[in-house]
């Protein structure tokens, strides 16, 4: 799959906001700049750089003389409240590039935009320009009492309607000019913002509740992954961690071969030709890590498991009757990120994904009918960690490869899916699609309500024609089949980063590294809690010992902490009946019970998936 994984703080496109929240963050971030300002001296001496809304708030990134500290944010929001306590209008104004070039002279980062929107550069964060037709653009500017920015909008009509409580400045991090490592260090404040200041406070509440639930922290706290500084962006797995990840593999081995998917596993690095037929040489080379072997010989380390798919197809001769052909894989894969982008394992430099490409026959039956089992599986796997989801349909990019009549047929295709599965309920989002064909977005919600975008099902017309790959129809001529790109966990790494997040630790009980903790109750009880371990182990449970070195209620209590499933304590009662005294995480009821009934409820609840 070529679609990159979405970030924390990456802005995602209007589509996915109320307008009328857009409209307000967008002007918050205005009032913060203006404050910033304000506090750090005139334009001169505060380079601003931009501030577009993001995902659940805005940002705004500044050059100052000094870092800013957490205290400083105190003292910037009081200074947007006085701001505020004089309403005025934002006014929008059309100006020329002389003028903009007047109204800026002491804005550096503001002038390199100005000249990029001259020369045809996309605007990404929407500051100062506006397409028109095939003149040349409209540069722009909103103004705020005595402060302008090179702006398109859109903001409130004036800031009286921004609810003095109805914001909060969060947190200041570092950002390299345009994400370029090699460009310029600035200052990032993030703040949120909302109508109604009931909807602030919850919005607080659930960012309280997520730190305590950060993946990073919990991973840290259970020994599941650490990230080495020789390394960035690629986790280490720990044992804990690496038995999470393999278990997660193993059930989408086992239900992928019920289901005749073959897996295979391809070479990690490839020499660049493979990456100019596929088009991604063109399309990803700044993504991928590129090596230099010599002048003629010049390699990509894989970040994607397409190509490499369609060389494994075209290895042996194949007939109408070989398709569908389902090839899994789940090999490593790197793509390169800039270094204020990582984010623990939610957006890493190396991960595995679960992968699969499937040829089909360029048949709308037969389209529909494999879109239908990924859907069914999609439900399988997402309804076993309790995750709700929904579909967003991404459309052809500017940047795509093909005809128009493929690209058609293959958007024509995915609305047709959607509509028969889940009728007019699903988001379109123009333009995301990958440069070979739309997708499927997967979008889940967790536990404190936030969106994820996870698996991603890909229909493409474009690869299987530039690496030639044909099977033989009925009549026997030689056609191009459709290829399926799909993921449903998408990167592994970052489905156990939100998997954390979401059980805040508490992994169900067939995911948990250990399922069961053994406490003797004393030093004399040790011998019998040792066999009672290699019972377990010979009946495939994952358990561990918790030798009497602390009193037993100091090691019920660290239990509950490790959140560890299950506990069984052995005293003298226990080794007289040869029972065993169960306590599970969450319940504070005690059960007595036999190991053989242990052990067979332990591997039904396990063999059912339940927690």
């Amino acid at each position: 799959m070529s679609s990159k994984n979405l970030a924390p703080g990456v802005r995602v496109s209007k589509a996915d906001y109320d307008p009328d929240l857009y409209k307000l963050r967008h002007s918050v971030a205005h009032i913060l700049a203006q404050a910033v300002r304000d506090l750090f001296g005139q334009e001169a001496d505060v380079k601003f750089a931009g501030g577009p809304p993001i995902a659940d708030g805005f940002y705004y990134d500044f050059q100052l003389s000094r870092p800013l500290i957490s205290q400083d944010l105190h003292a910037i929001e009081e200074r947007m409240k006085s701001i505020l306590s004089k309403p005025s209008p934002f006014v929008y104004e059309e100006i020329s590039a002389e003028s903009a070039a007047e109204i800026f002279k002491h804005q550096p980062f503001k002038l390199e935009v100005i000249s990029g929107l001259l020369q045809g550069e996309v605007d990404e964060n929407g500051d100062g320009t506006r397409p028109l037709g095939s003149s040349a653009p409209i540069l722009s500017i909103y103004k705020h009492q005595d402060f302008a920015d090179l702006c398109r909008g859109p903001h409130v009509g004036s800031s009286e309607q921004i609810p003095v409580d109805g914001f909060k400045l969060l947190s200041v991090a570092g950002a390299y000019w345009r994400g370029d490592e090699k460009r310029p260090m600035l200052q990032r404040i993030y703040g949120t913002a909302f109508f109604e200041k009931v909807h602030l406070d919850l919005h607080l509440q659930r960012l309280e509740l997520a730190s305590q639930r950060d993946h990073r922290k919990i991973g840290k706290e259970q020994k599941l992954f650490f990230f080495h500084e020789t390394a960035p962006g690629m986790p280490y797995w720990m044992p804990k961690g690496f038995a999470i990840l393999n278990l997660l593999i193993a059930w989408w081995r086992e239900v992928h071969e019920r289901e005749d998917y073959q897996e295979i596993s391809s070479p990690l690095i490839n020499s660049k030709k493979l990456w100019e037929v596929s088009g991604h040489w063109d399309h990803y080379r700044d993504d991928m890590f590129v090596m230099n072997v010599s002048d003629d010989e010049v390699y990509g380390v894989k970040p994607m498991n397409c190509p490499n798919a369609m060389i494994v197809f075209k290895q042996e001769h194949h007939s109408y009757r070989d398709l569908p052909l389902r090839l899994s894989d789940c090999d490593a894969l790197h793509r390169h990120e800039r270094s204020g982008a990582l984010h623990g394992l939610l957006r890493v430099q190396k991960f595995q994904q679960d992968d699969a490409h499937i040829f089909v026959a360029d048949e709308a039956e037969a389209i529909e009918a494999e879109f239908g089992r990924i859907l069914d599986l999609v439900e399988e796997f997402y309804s076993v960690f309790g995750l709700s989801y929904r579909f967003r349909l991404a459309t052809r990019p500017s940047d795509s490869i093909g005809d128009d009549e493929l690209w058609g047929r293959a958007e024509g295709a995915l609305h047709a899916v959607l509509k028969k599965h889940v009728g007019d309920d699903y988001e379109i989002a123009e333009g995301d699609g990958a440069f070979y064909g739309p997708k499927i977005d997967i979008v889940i919600e967790d536990a404190l309500g936030r969106d994820w975008q996870m698996g991603t099902l890909q229909l493409d017309y474009q690869l299987p024609r530039r690496f030639d790959c044909r099977y033989v129809d009925a009549n026997g001529q030689r056609q191009f089949p459709v290829v399926i790109h799909r993921v449903i966990y998408g990167s592994m790494e970052r489905f156990i980063g939100i998997l954390i997040e979401h059980c805040a630790g508490n992994f169900p009980l067939w995911l948990s590294p250990v399922q069961v903790r053994v406490l003797p109750v004393s030093a004399a009880h040790e011998d019998s809690a040792r066999e009672l371990v290699q019972k377990l182990k010979k009946s495939k449970i994952r358990v561990e010992l918790d030798p009497p070195s602390n009193s037993l209620g100091r090691r019920i209590k660290q239990f509950r902490l490790d959140r560890v499933p299950m506990a069984l304590v052995i005293g003298d009662n226990e080794v007289a009946s040869g029972r065993v005294a169960l306590r599970e995480r969450g319940k504070n009821e005690v059960r007595n019970v036999s190991c053989e009934d242990f052990v067979n409820e332990i591997l039904g609840r396990v063999q059912r998936k339940e927690n």
